[in-house]
């Protein structure tokens, strides 16, 4: 690794990683190297650390490394919505959303994101009342960016605000916001729910015009539309996982932490998972559909273990 030449390089992130109390700044990713090359932003810190002359620097950068490292693998968010379809498609009160969000929770969710859309066809009022009132780990609420869903977020106060394109004929979201074409009213959307402290990410797809758009309207977060790259074929798949490492990697130059979701997979969820600067995976369906077979707990259990140890 010695000979190597590490296009990350930047004199001001060296410097910052001589002090170990310093908050780690990742450098600025090449995409053409990321999505080309095995040599990491870590492998760079674990150089710089390795090579310090002094032992007790070099063991407290090491520790640094060990704890941001835990920090950067992606986090697992569980979508809920269809376990209340099941409850809608016979108007009845079971299975319950917020009680099964707990068993979530106990098989090791990160946190639980919930769609309230305009149709009130799955997720309903009273589930997201209710799961703010229970919910121990993360509440996102996925949301159009109308004002009656900012009125229901600033009462509810979710800890994320995710904002989606909404169209009452489509089974399930398709596609990405489109940041550019609603730029004003995404912007006074975001202002308002900022204000009240609410964190809000944009549901886009992973192009750089909605990206740097997405900075403009004032955004923290971006969530990675992956369901191109999951219903790839096999001669796509490897282009559109390209295409999100390096919307990852640019979307973190700009300033914009970044989840990732839509159409995951037990089958395809590894790759993703590995990839550097990847937060949360928001992952809902294919979940569901395995805890028929295994119980919800042990489902989520199963997908952490997935993202946590993802083959790469």
């Amino acid at each position: 690794m010695g000979s190597k030449k590490d296009p990350h390089q930047d004199i001001n992130w060296f410097h910052a990683w001589r002090d170990p109390t310093a908050p780690l700044v990742w450098p600025p990713i090449s995409k053409t190297y990321l999505c080309n090359s095995s040599f990491s932003s870590i492998d760079w810190a674990v150089s710089l650390a390795s090579n310090s002359k002094n032992a007790t620097t070099q063991v407290k950068l090491l520790n640094k490394i060990q704890i941001e490292y835990t920090l950067v693998m992606a986090s697992l968010g569980i979508n809920i919505d269809h376990i209340a379809n099941i409850r809608e498609a016979r108007r009845t009160i079971e299975p319950d959303p917020v009680q099964l969000a707990f068993l979530a929770e106990i098989g090791g969710a990160d946190g639980i994101t919930v769609h309230l859309r305009e149709d009130r066809r799955h997720i309903q009022d009273r589930d997201v009342r209710l799961l703010r009132e229970t919910v121990k780990s993360r509440l996102n609420l996925e949301m159009a960016a109308t004002s009656e869903m900012v009125g229901i977020a600033l009462e509810i106060i979710p800890d994320m605000v995710t904002l989606v394109p909404e169209k009452r004929e489509e089974i399930t979201t398709e596609g990405g916001l489109d940041v550019v074409a609603n730029e004003s009213q995404l912007q006074l959307v975001v202002k308002q729910l900022n204000q009240a402290e609410i964190p809000v990410s944009l549901f886009i797809d992973p192009i750089q015009k909605q990206l740097e758009a997405s900075v403009r309207v004032g955004a923290k977060w971006v969530e990675l539309h992956t369901g191109n790259y999951a219903e790839a074929s096999e001669k796509t798949k490897l282009k559109e996982l390209a295409r999100i490492k390096e919307s990852t990697a640019m979307a973190r130059t700009l300033g914009l932490r970044v989840n990732a979701g839509h159409g995951l997979t037990y089958h395809n969820v590894e790759c993703i998972a590995a990839i550097e600067g990847m937060e949360e995976l928001n992952i809902g369906h294919t979940i569901i559909s395995r805890s028929i077979a295994v119980g919800l707990k042990e489902a989520v259990q199963e997908m952490r273990n997935l993202i946590k140890n993802p083959r790469r």
